[in-house]
């Protein structure tokens, strides 16, 4: 497979700003303790569904209003229709307040639907913008993170603000309509017992933000420790796992490792849990206890001489009072929820903010047939500004057809050489061109037809042996499947499997040997039919006789083709028609296979050093 990279995903656009751009630990923490206009970029998420967000918002008002109702005619009842003996209003007002539950149960059921099909477009937007941001991430940043951390942000945070996103929005807005419309309606009821219900409420808020803040802290660091499980997980679970713990006999220390951990995640969920939970809980108490308080201070005011209150007035105040709480401590919850929920959307604002060094340009260039002309003029680059220049004044030319191998010492820059070709990292000095067009002109296409890369280091999905060749080529037939697998030297072996092509590879491919996976990946490779090809140690990992075999695939798939070979063993490389020597990531000698024996320099004793391995090798 190229390593093209995929055009920008439109989500991440959406909600990068420019004073995000960058990307650094610093600035991360920063962000963690204030986001900086977090609450708008949350916002900007649900604005594609705005619509239907209106309707919600028009059955929330609705059904408010509708709730408000039932108290006045419970108090036309008490005051009215039974005193007077009113037996066909009294029949009317009841029917009413049916009426009134059955469409406020209507109406929450479809708030529900809504409501959750939007949520659930939203965090489907979320995920899909964060893997379509790592897909355009460099390989850089996949060295340096652990594969469990990555999926913990799509999994494990993009899982936790499940309920915040499904159900926060339309609880928020039905419940302020709720509270607004009740304390309305205790208003045109009686001001005096409005006013002693609501004397409380600003401290409750307060106590809410309180505890909000506190379980946002410790859902950061919850988070953490659960990718720090799944990254543990990861690694210590797969198949190349399995086999290093128990060969080297640690299989206990790690469970004792994994235990650690999950102990320190049970610690985190605790405390969230009981975070705030006692001064929660003494706000519910106080909540339950006033309508003792409203039905004390009534009978104080109508003993003291103050105007009479109804017992239809009452009894519909303390229904609207209890009215009224529900939707206020949902309203304090939801604060606590979201605050919660800030630190979750900031380690995903954190991928998505991620600065992607390698972009499409604007305008950008596309070949229709590609000749396979590779030139690097001139070409420096450097990982980075402190570890110094990687390669430094490189300049090859390799002609459409044509062969070039690069060999030198481990470190030398060979595979890096080759990364610069499909744009799996940008030069830092000159530049790479492909039928005479700089590769960072190109567009990602047709990169991904010009350039196919073969290394060393083989990579199967767990599915069946001709997915992993579809994944080349979907609409590759059967034919062709058999056709790439006959070039590659496989169709044999494969055809010789109970399941023939539909054999399941297994994790990694751990159900082949590594000759077989190498021809797999040369099959997958002959489907794409690239112009360029680039051999990264292919065979480097392989036995003496597993390697003949497979450079009988390999040299199948190089003809005709552009071919860029990283050797670390020479024998691969000698028919190659330009070989050159990198040395600290300069061209130290350059010729073919005979001219450089005869210069007797650093590739003469490379090949002497062969000579003296091949025994062993063998």
């Amino acid at each position: 497979m190229t390593g093209a990279v995929l055009s920008p995903h439109p989500l991440s656009k959406e909600l990068m700003h420019p004073e995000e751009s960058s990307w650094t630990p610093s600035s991360r923490d920063r962000a963690a303790e204030q986001p900086p206009g977090q609450t708008r970029r949350i916002l900007r998420l649900f604005h594609p569904y705005r619509g239907r967000l209106a309707v919600v918002g028009l059955l929330v008002a609705a059904s408010s209003l509708v709730s408000v109702a039932s108290p006045f005619l419970l108090r036309e009842i008490l005051d009215v229709a039974i005193p007077q003996g009113r037996t066909g209003l009294l029949s009317l007002l009841a029917l009413g307040m049916i009426l009134t539950a059955v469409v406020n149960s209507v109406f929450g059921v479809l708030q529900t639907l809504i409501s959750t099909t939007v949520g659930q477009r939203v965090m489907h937007d979320l995920r899909t913008g964060v893997y379509a941001q790592l897909q355009r991430m460099p390989l850089a940043f996949f060295t340096r993170t652990r594969t469990g951390e990555v999926q913990s942000r799509i999994a494990n945070d993009i899982g936790g603000m499940q309920a915040t996103v499904t159900s926060t929005a339309t609880s928020l807005v039905s419940n302020l309509t709720a509270v607004i419309a009740t304390v309305v309606a205790m208003l045109a009821l009686d001001w005096r017992l409005t006013a002693v219900s609501l004397l409380l409420l600003p401290v409750f808020v307060w106590i809410s933000r309180k505890v909000g803040r506190e379980r946002k802290k410790i859902t950061t660091q919850r988070q953490k420790q659960m990718a720090a499980m799944a990254a543990e997980v990861t690694e210590s679970l797969s198949v190349s796992g399995i086999l290093l713990g128990r060969t080297m006999g640690r299989s206990d220390s790690l469970t004792k490792s994994f235990a650690a951990e999950s102990e320190r995640l049970v610690d985190l969920e605790v405390r969230s849990s009981m975070a705030g939970r006692w001064r929660m809980s003494t706000i519910g108490i106080v909540m339950a206890a006033m309508p003792a308080v409203i039905y004390w201070a009534a009978g104080l005011t109508l003993q003291q001489g103050g105007p009479s209150i109804s017992t239809g007035t009452l009894v519909a105040f303390v229904s609207l009072q209890q009215g009224l709480f529900r939707p206020a401590v949902s309203l304090l919850t939801t604060g606590v929820q979201m605050q919660t929920s800030l630190a979750l959307f900031q380690r995903i604002f954190e991928y998505l903010d991620l600065p992607v060094d390698i972009t499409e340009p604007e305008h950008p260039v596309r070949l229709e047939k590609i000749r396979g002309e590779v030139r690097f003029e001139s070409v420096d680059f450097a990982y980075d500004e402190k570890s110094g220049p990687t390669l430094s004044e490189v300049d090859v030319t390799v002609p459409a057809g044509g062969s070039l191998a690069v060999v030198g010492p481990t470190g030398s820059g060979k595979s890096t050489l080759s990364y610069l070709v499909p744009r799996l990292y940008d030069v830092t000095g000159g530049r790479v061109t492909l039928d005479g067009v700089d590769v960072r002109d190109l567009d990602f296409d047709t990169l991904a037809r010009a350039v196919g890369v073969v290394s060393q280091e083989t990579y199967l999905f767990h599915t069946s042996v001709a997915d992993n060749l579809r994944f080349a080529k979907p609409d590759a037939t059967d034919e062709e499947l058999e056709a790439a697998a006959r070039a590659a030297q496989i169709h044999d072996h494969i055809a010789s499997l109970p399941d023939g092509y539909d054999t399941l590879v297994g994790e990694r491919g751990y159900r082949f040997s590594g000759g077989e996976k190498q021809r797999l990946a040369i099959a997958r490779t002959i489907l794409r039919d690239p112009p360029v090809l680039i051999l990264d140690e292919a065979t480097s990992a392989l036995d003496t006789r597993t390697e003949h075999a497979v450079q009988q695939a390999i040299d199948a798939l190089s003809a005709g083709r552009t071919t860029l070979t990283i050797a670390h063993r020479l024998s691969t490389v000698r028919d190659a028609d330009q070989i050159v020597v990198l040395d600290s990531g300069r061209i130290a000698e350059r010729g073919t296979h005979e001219q450089l024996l005869e210069q007797d320099g650093r590739y003469a004793a490379l090949v002497r050093r062969d000579a003296r391995l091949a025994p062993v090798a063998s």
